[in-house]
């Protein structure tokens, strides 16, 4: 279990099937931190919405990311690392994420974008099971993505290697920004 002087918190972002879940499993288990998969906090409407086949608006998404900033204050709060999965497909969203942070100024955010070209996430979408997200809203998604802005330091990771590559190259990026 890795530890810091202070508490870190990194948002494994993108969009739908780039990654983010199974590479949140590797670092967990690498660096012994505690793990939100964003979809868990989800209100049961979105769900709903998602799994039949319709694409989430700003409004939707709003108290979902507000229960995400919510648990990563808590963290910070607390003195723990975490990561969190969340798309975070605009910044608008990401500054919500950001949020979370005022008030603790000795805490570490760090924004790890996973992309890939779409034909590598459709193909992760359709062979993916048992999630409510169809792989007809990854367009939906690509739309929606505002590509981060160089003054947002988000960390850019490709998705077409192996998983633990891009494992491997999220938890370098993490230890730098630490």
């Amino acid at each position: 279990m890795e530890s810091s002087a202070r508490p870190h918190i990194v948002v494994l972002m993108g969009v739908s099937g780039s990654g983010k879940s199974t590479v949140a499993g590797m670092l967990v288990s690498t660096l012994g931190w505690d793990l939100l998969e964003g979809d868990d906090l989800h209100p049961p409407a979105n769900i709903a919405k998602m799994h039949a086949g319709h694409a989430l608006t700003d409004e939707d998404r709003k108290p979902w990311l507000e229960a995400i900033a919510r648990w990563m204050s808590q963290e910070v709060t607390a003195g723990r690392s975490a990561i969190v999965t969340c798309s975070a497909l605009k910044r608008s969203y990401r500054d919500v994420l950001r949020g979370s942070m005022i008030g603790h100024p000795d805490a570490v955010l760090t924004f790890v974008h996973l992309t890939g070209s779409r034909e590598d996430l459709q193909r992760r979408l359709t062979a993916r099971m048992d999630h409510f997200m169809p792989p007809g809203l990854l367009d939906s998604q690509l739309q929606t993505l505002e590509a981060p802005s160089p003054d947002e330091h988000i960390v850019s990771i490709e998705i077409g290697p192996p998983p633990g590559e891009v494992a491997a190259a999220t938890l370098a990026a993490i230890r730098a920004h630490s």
